[in-house]
């Protein structure tokens, strides 16, 4: 088959030898070749504009900008793109955030090299296949309220160890209001304490540790 014929695919990802595996993947299949690989947010879209590939492969821990903003970005540019999540992070949150900036399916890590390309044939075609692992996250996160951004900023400095005063002094509001909003993101989370918050928080994608910084640091979402 022509390389005109195939579909043509970017591959983001930041780990080296698992974009050769993908690539690997990809190239041995009659109907798919790579033609860009990036290794970071702002590669992403640049490599993108100059290649407009068919379908592309998108983690989202990348360094200098996360999966779900160079999703959206790319999605505001061109609502016509196709992009499927392969990550490691298999939270619910995880999920949520990229396939509501607009991603079209999303597998994890450990997925047969077989389902993967299916999935981008499926893409391709305009589907929207999902795993029911994965669908199964999703419905059930659909189902919970959502955490406001002032909650996040509250949770992510709550989840590095920060008091509810020198939060206060961060985020310039006062401690009672610090106490409220953790009241509310406790209820939303179904957790009693605030370690059991964090820790459910991370299950779910919601917080992350933040490995591409020069300092690990925790995050949300």
């Amino acid at each position: 088959m022509s390389d005109e014929k195939r579909i043509r695919v970017m591959i983001v990802e930041d780990h080296f030898m698992v974009r050769v595996g993908l690539a690997a993947i990809l190239n041995s299949q009659p109907d798919l070749v790579t033609v860009a690989e990036a290794s970071n947010g702002p590669e992403a879209l640049e490599l993108f504009e100059a290649h407009r590939p068919d379908v592309v492969l998108m983690d989202l821990m990348l360094p200098g900008l996360g999966g779900v903003e160079v999703i959206s970005e790319i999605m505001k540019r061109h609502a016509e793109a196709r992009i499927i999540v392969i990550s490691a992070h298999g939270g619910d949150e995880d999920i949520f955030r990229a396939m509501q900036a607009g991603a079209r399916a999303y597998y994890l890590k450990h997925v047969e090299g077989q389902e993967l390309v299916d999935g981008i044939r499926a893409v391709h075609a305009g589907e929207c296949p999902l795993p029911p692992e994965v669908a199964a996250r999703l419905v059930q996160r659909m189902r919970r309220a959502e955490l406001s951004p002032r909650e996040r900023e509250v949770f992510e400095l709550v989840a590095q160890g920060v008091g509810n005063k020198e939060i206060a002094d961060r985020l310039s509001i006062s401690e009672r209001t610090v106490r409220v909003h953790i009241s509310h993101l406790l209820v939303k989370l179904g957790c009693q304490d605030k370690t059991q918050a964090v820790s459910e928080a991370f299950q779910r994608g919601i917080l992350h540790v933040d490995e591409t910084a020069k300092d690990p640091r925790v995050v949300s979402g």
